[in-house]
């Protein structure tokens, strides 16, 4: 009897934990090279399109730029399973010096891999 009782309080666990599933984001590219452009239009933006490949709803809790400079828009809505979002990626050279920069955005998700990095540089040329 309590082998009975035991195999079908895992056989309950293995269905539920199966059941439950994961989301998983699939990025197109995790990374954008903006070139070269001119400090007398400081604003560049670049949109990273994504996919939950996974069978659960994907939620990104976070989106984090290594600097000010980069502002990130992300979705706040569930993404369900099969359909796709998009993170904008914004940077703003205005009083920056000139030069090469290389920026990271930080993304915290429910995913199987919870921290996803992209990344955006370039080179800033001045007036």
């Amino acid at each position: 009897m309590k082998k009975l009782v035991l195999t079908t309080i895992l056989s309950i666990f293995a269905m539920v934990t199966f059941a439950a599933g994961e989301a998983e984001i699939k990025f197109e590219k995790t990374s954008h090279d903006f070139g070269t452009f001119s400090e007398s239009s400081p604003k560049v933006t670049y949109v990273f399109k994504f996919t939950n490949t996974g069978d659960k709803l994907l939620v990104i809790h976070q989106a984090i730029a290594s600097c000010g400079c980069t502002v990130p828009q992300y979705p706040k809505e569930p993404i369900k399973p099969g359909e796709g979002g998009e993170i904008i990626v914004t940077y703003d050279g205005a009083g920056k010096f000139p030069g090469h920069f290389k920026k990271s955005i930080t993304l915290r998700t429910n995913a199987k891999q919870e921290i996803v990095r992209l990344y955006v540089e370039g080179d800033m040329v001045g007036k």
